[in-house]
């Protein structure tokens, strides 16, 4: 892979447009997302702890806000570097476009995902697999099929990027090609579990053209059929999530009292080695300053070493060969497994995360079943039953038009409920879903 190539600011499906110094094509992707209907719902959608009380706790928009914040860091320090190695690319790329695009494809990182958390993935899933969506699969071929039992909200984040209508952001190819974690179809045939980048997909096969343009514009190595290796940048978006969530979750977990100070203070002190000090820290006034004081500096610790690792693996990163995340190979991997394993413990099977998940897997099945229901009925007859219409009305025009316009297309209506569905706050799923089922009334 060559860096111009990945830097592309091509837009799908128009041509490469010049570069703009003053407000980058890279930029322009950032504000585009920010201001889209699918990033404000994540204002409302979980990310560890369901519908928080307390403001001190993360949203999906507010971690969306921080691994950006993060990215940019990376994608500067980062691309400084690149700059001096590659002295060309300097007539027609700056730090500030490595920081943009990493920012941006940040930014959108988890746009894709469903209410209730990464159960609801499973809750999709489980839906086709093994619910009353077992009866669409004679309806669809066997990959399709594979996004319907296996759904992935990165999958359904690039979905969203390209669809048409308001959801379409038309972003540049670099920073959609960043955002793919995972560029492959849902089923490829030499799968190996040693590359990161395999080890879950990132586009339907609604998509799949369209990333195959986007894998060939940017030079993307191709593997297989549908399946090629990482963008370098999608490195860095993956290390801004995981420095985030690893340390973030943990911030939290301590100020709800899930975990010990004291064993907030010794994880964060490993990260950090020479750096802690405890006569300082005592100083400050609060727990939850002194957390805070501790988290900001372990973050900028995992970013030096990110980076770092990052450039130490530059030529085998470009090749395809480095494929693991970098947060696996820097100096803390250690610590990083042991926020990980005290997080199951002590967060992730907290009471109170436990009982949300056990509702998405009422909540979103049951909507699912309701709904497309309602939509295959529309597709494959001329009028959908009384009690079906009452349902379709509820669903947003676009997706009825898409209905429509896929009429006898079982798989492409079934990804239109899909959207539906996924694109739902937590709040609005279990308030639909209550008043579907008769359990309360649009006014109770």
């Amino acid at each position: 892979m060559n860096w111009e190539e990945l830097l592309s600011n091509q837009r799908t499906p128009e041509k490469k447009t010049a570069h703009e110094p003053s407000r980058s094509a890279f930029e322009q992707d950032y504000d585009r997302i920010i201001f889209s209907h699918p990033f404000r719902r994540l204002q409302d959608k979980t990310q560890v702890h369901p519908l928080p009380e307390h403001d001190f706790v993360h949203t999906r928009l507010t971690h969306s806000l921080e691994v950006s914040s993060v990215g940019r860091t990376l994608g500067k320090r980062v691309g400084e570097i690149i700059l001096e190695r590659h002295p060309g690319l300097k007539s027609s790329f700056s730090i500030h476009d490595f920081g943009a695009i990493v920012a941006a494809a940040s930014l959108a990182h988890d746009i894709g995902n469903p209410p209730f958390g990464h159960s609801g993935e499973d809750a999709i899933s489980g839906f086709f697999k093994e619910g009353s969506g077992e009866q669409y699969q004679s309806l669809v071929n066997e990959l399709q099929w594979a996004d319907l039992t296996t759904f992935e909200g990165n999958a359904q984040g690039f979905r969203l990027f390209n669809k048409e209508r308001y959801q379409g952001m038309k972003l540049t190819y670099a920073t959609l090609a960043a955002f793919s974690k995972y560029p492959r179809q849902s089923i490829i045939k030499s799968k190996d579990p040693n590359r990161r980048s395999q080890k879950k997909y990132g586009f339907f096969q609604s998509e799949k053209e369209t990333f195959k343009s986007i894998a060939e514009s940017t030079g993307l190595i191709q593997f297989e059929d549908y399946s090629w290796s990482r963008h370098p940048l999608a490195f860095l978006v993956e290390a801004a999530d995981d420095i985030c969530y690893h340390l973030i979750d943990l911030e939290d977990g301590c100020r709800l009292g899930l975990v010990s100070y004291e064993k907030t203070v010794e994880l964060f002190a490993n990260i950090l080695k020479e750096r802690f000090s405890l006569e300082k820290l005592n100083k400050i006034d609060t727990i939850n300053e002194r957390i805070g004081t501790l988290r900001a500096l372990s973050v900028g610790q995992l970013i030096d070493e990110c980076c770092a690792l990052f450039l130490d693996k530059e030529n085998e990163i470009i090749s395809g060969e480095f494929d693991i995340s970098l947060t696996d190979a820097i100096p803390s991997a250690g610590v990083l497994n042991d926020v990980i394993k005290i997080s199951i413990e002590k967060i992730y099977r907290s009471r109170q995360v436990m009982e949300t998940e056990a509702a998405g897997f009422e909540v979103l099945p049951g909507l699912l079943e309701a709904f497309t229901q309602a939509s295959v009925d529309l597709s494959q007859n001329d009028k959908a039953s009384i009690k079906n219409q009452s349902l379709l009305r509820l669903m947003p025009p676009e997706a009825i038009l898409d209905i429509k316009q896929n009429k006898g297309n079982s798989y492409s209506v079934l990804m239109s409920c899909i959207d539906f569905v996924s694109g739902m706050t937590d709040r609005h799923a279990i308030s639909l879903f209550r008043k579907i089922k008769g359990i309360s009334l649009p006014n109770s």
